[in-house]
């Protein structure tokens, strides 16, 4: 275990590979009873962590953790025991310390964060409250709190003739090609955004239902190049997927797909089983995860799509910022070799994180959880993801890059295609 870091770390959301459901911990079987409501949060979140950590960690490593990150927040050196029951007890004298309830509760919740953030890799598990555990699940979900119809100027009720002309309207008067105002480009892109939601009805009801907005982008570059762009992946990216592919299914000379997962920032990856089936057929060993020294295998859960058969040419383009779930899908096309894996290495963030709620509670009505990395990723080498990324079998950075997509698919127009869509 590395020295803690001599920091607090500013409480994010971010989303990496979240597993869409929680680990509940048993508190009468896995918590020492503690009648110190403060100790028992501490006692309750330790437990969480030795139990569930991707990492098996001794009492020892963890205690130390705990005691160095008390020793940073109150600037004191709380010589301890290297034993749990010793520390809680440290911790007991610093909560009594404090004359204020509300005092003693920042103490054992900085306390929670700092030893969470501390935990390799660092940054990624947190200590979330209710209102940012939400925040966490809204990102996953591709959830808005923007007014779709307000940023085309119709009214909920406009239909798709409507739309679509406001949606014309709009982006001829905020194109910031045109129009040089500091706020066009941002009116732009909000109103881009809104007309791919409001303009396919499944999209539009699922916003209209429950705020959730899509998360593939694609478009016909020429009559024999479908592109789509898959920016994150939501409990609804399946489905979408499907959606996507059918708007080209069968139509003649569309053979070159270029999947692009560039910028992906990963999310709901308890999908990606059913995700990967249309590409490489059902029951098909996937990808791998490692936790606390085992592997666990992963099958498909789908079978071939009908409306993917009809493309002979595939690229799939990565790059730094493509992160954890879409790192474990490249991998995964590259080891099947479904098609051209091209860009530049991605950003190696390979962790799976869950939500733990905690039980222990200071008041009515508040909760708080442990988000903690629960699993690591391995690419299709079998070495983890984190820290290494995936790498593309044709790097952009090489000078020679199109020859070598040449060799690939004798395509020039598949070639000018990468250049077109890849704004880097």
């Amino acid at each position: 275990m590395k020295k803690i870091l001599l920091f607090l770390l500013v409480v994010g959301v971010f989303v990496g590979g979240v597993f869409f459901g929680k680990g509940v911990l048993d508190k009468e079987d896995k918590q020492t009873v503690v009648e110190n409501k403060y100790v028992a949060f501490v006692d309750e979140l330790y437990g969480v962590v030795m139990e569930n950590y991707w990492n098996v960690l001794t009492d020892e490593q963890l205690v130390d953790l705990f005691v160095l990150a008390t020793d940073n927040i109150t600037g004191v050196n709380n010589t301890t025991k290297k034993t749990k029951d010793d520390f809680l007890k440290t911790i007991e004298g610093v909560v009594n310390r404090y004359d204020e309830e509300q005092k003693k509760k920042e103490f054992v919740l900085a306390l929670g964060d700092l030893v969470l953030s501390n935990l390799e890799p660092f940054g990624r598990s947190r200590l979330y409250s209710h209102v940012e555990e939400k925040a966490l699940s809204d990102v996953v979900t591709n959830k808005t709190e923007e007014d779709r119809y307000e940023n085309l100027g119709v009214d909920k009720n406009a239909g798709a003739e409507e739309i679509k002309k406001a949606y014309e309207e709009e982006s001829k008067k905020w194109d910031p090609a045109v129009n040089k105002s500091p706020e066009a480009e941002e009116k732009y892109e909000k109103i881009q955004q809104a007309y791919k939601t409001l303009s396919d009805p499944v999209s539009k009801s699922n916003y209209d239902v429950a705020g959730v907005e899509p998360t593939i982008d694609y478009r016909l570059i020429d009559d024999s190049i479908f592109y789509v762009h898959l920016n994150k992946f939501s409990p609804n990216s399946f489905d979408e997927m499907q959606r996507v592919f059918e708007k080209v299914n069968g139509k003649a000379g569309v053979n070159s797909l270029i999947l692009d997962l560039s910028g992906n920032i990963g999310g709901a990856i308890d999908g990606l089983p059913y995700f990967l089936g249309p590409f490489i057929g059902n029951n098909q060993y996937a990808y791998q995860f490692l936790s606390r020294g085992k592997t666990d295998d992963y099958k498909t859960k789908t079978g071939w799509l009908p409306s993917l058969v009809q493309y002979k040419k595939v690229i799939i383009l990565i790059d730094e910022n493509s992160q954890s779930t879409a790192e474990v899908m490249a991998s995964v096309l590259k080891k099947y070799n479904v098609g051209v894996v091209l860009g530049r290495k991605t950003k190696g963030w390979g962790t799976v994180e869950r939500v733990f709620p905690l039980q222990t509670k200071f008041e009515e009505g508040e909760s708080f959880s442990a988000f903690l990395v629960h699993t690591l990723t391995l690419r299709e080498d079998a070495l983890p993801i984190e820290g290494n990324g995936v790498e593309p079998m044709i790097s952009l950075d090489d000078k020679n890059w199109k020859n070598h997509l040449l060799d690939y698919f004798d395509s020039p127009d598949l070639v000018k295609a990468v250049e077109e869509v890849w704004v880097k």
